[in-house]
């Protein structure tokens, strides 16, 4: 039989986990893997003090890295497709389009709504950060704009497209955890997306983007993707490949490697690259030519399997405390005391998104942002007698769209090696990630009264 800990025992391991992070990342600067992996020994030192035995925090870091294994997987192959589509030629093509067609000073708004279309349509965040998102990088590069402005419109309308997509997979699975169909679930959630939207808008339309844009520059470096490329409409085949198959609901890994085998048959019969030792290599190692252009370069040599190392790495540290924290008991014991202390509605909708934000901080992990608060708060949601749809939008607003503000959370970490901006300098441009929580708990207090139930 397991051993339980106490509400006084989690608070000590919740302190001693923020008590390593947050003066490591914050004041210190240092990458977040070896405070994680500190804050991993405390904690597991400290449940074997409360009497916690080893097997079952053992038994509950394998399972917490079990969870990790199809988000890992899904990292490997966009690191390969990304690699596979500069050597396609396809993040080329969109390059050379982008800064064809898309004025300096209405960049970051293009980028937002762009990102919110095609993430709609996809239902994946993933998918739209490692395709358009990477193409609107390398077209903010090449014409001298912010890469942290940019890189905070591409995160928030991709993240505001998935959240908002009946395709997605956390809105599918926020709307069965509360019991709500899924409709009425989405439905709810634009009372706080919509808003939410606008003030990003507004945000990037007033901060614009200033540079001195050398149209020189601008036609040297089209110049330079020509003579390195075979551009034309065949080489957008990968991507309308993956948008097909994600507009059709196929599952992520199968869209990806329809995404990097139709990448790689562009590369053949665009390209005329046939050596599949020069594919294999790309895939692993990413993409690496021999262009002069030091902007040129910097965009198109990227990707592969190894360039998500970073981002594995964390991830499994990250998720093996998970697994830790979950299976000793600290969540339940966390939880069930704080439940007890909560009588009105509003309290009751800021404590379940409070604990979802608190799961992302120590696991890193969307998923269980939503399944372990909203298993907890299920009942207590019922027995107070407040709308199902009302847990569920704050599973949504406090899991799905808190992790990528954390560094080694799941999204966190991928946005940061796809996009090549660290998660603690995005931070302030991803405005409607910090906008939609506040939204859910500002609502929370205007919310009619909840009637107990029997």
């Amino acid at each position: 039989m397991n051993k339980s800990i106490s509400f006084s025992q989690s608070i000590w391991v919740l302190l001693a986990i923020f008590g390593i992070l947050f003066p490591a990342l914050f004041w210190g600067k240092v990458e977040p893997h070896m405070p994680l992996f500190a804050a991993t020994i405390a904690a597991a030192t400290l449940l074997r003090l409360f009497g916690v035995p080893w097997k079952q925090m053992e038994e509950g870091l394998v399972k917490g890295i079990q969870t990790a294994i199809a988000p890992m997987l899904i990292l490997c192959l966009i690191g390969m497709l990304i690699g596979v589509w500069m050597m396609s030629g396809t993040v080329p093509m969109i390059l050379h389009l982008g800064i064809s067609l898309i004025s300096p000073e209405y960049f970051t708004i293009s980028a937002l709504f762009l990102t919110v279309v095609v993430s709609s349509v996809t239902g994946s965040t993933f998918t739209t950060i490692s395709t358009i998102g990477v193409a609107m990088m390398g077209v903010s590069t090449a014409l001298g704009l912010d890469p942290l402005m940019t890189a905070g419109a591409i995160i928030c309308g991709a993240c505001f497209g998935d959240k908002m997509s009946p395709l997605s997979d956390t809105t599918n699975f926020a709307a069965a955890i509360a019991d709500v169909s899924l409709m009425n679930h989405i439905k709810f959630m634009s009372h706080t997306a919509i808003p939410g939207l606008l003030i990003t808008a507004i945000f990037f339309a007033i901060q614009g983007q200033s540079a001195d844009v050398s149209l020189e520059a601008i036609q040297e470096i089209q110049t330079v993707l020509e003579q390195h490329f075979s551009l034309g409409i065949m080489t957008l085949l990968p991507a309308a490949v993956v948008l097909i198959c994600s507009a059709l609901r196929k599952p992520i890994l199968p869209t990806l490697v329809f995404g990097i085998l139709s990448g790689i048959a562009t590369a053949a019969l665009v390209q005329g690259v046939h050596s599949p030792v020069e594919w294999m290599n790309v895939m692993q190692n990413g993409f690496a030519s021999e262009i002069a252009n030091e902007a040129v370069a910097s965009i198109v040599n990227r990707g592969g399997l190894l360039s998500m190392t970073w981002s594995l790495a964390l991830i499994l540290i990250a998720l093996s405390l998970g697994g830790i924290l979950q299976y000793s008991g600290v969540f339940e014991a966390l939880f069930a005391g704080l439940i007890q202390r909560i009588k009105k509605a509003a309290g009751m909708v800021g404590l379940a998104g409070s604990s979802s934000i608190l799961v992302n901080l120590l696991t890193g992990e969307q998923y269980l942002s939503i399944l372990l608060p909203g298993q907890m708060f299920h009942d207590a949601f019922v027995k107070q007698g407040i709308e199902g749809r009302r847990l569920s939008r704050t599973l949504e607003d406090c899991g799905t769209l808190v992790n990528p503000l954390i560094p080694w959370g799941v999204s966190g970490a991928f946005f940061t090696s796809a996009l090549h901006v660290a998660t603690i300098d995005y931070l302030p441009y991803v405005i409607y990630l910090w906008i939609s929580p506040l939204l859910t708990f500002l609502f929370a207090l205007r919310q009619p009264k909840a009637k107990a139930q029997a």
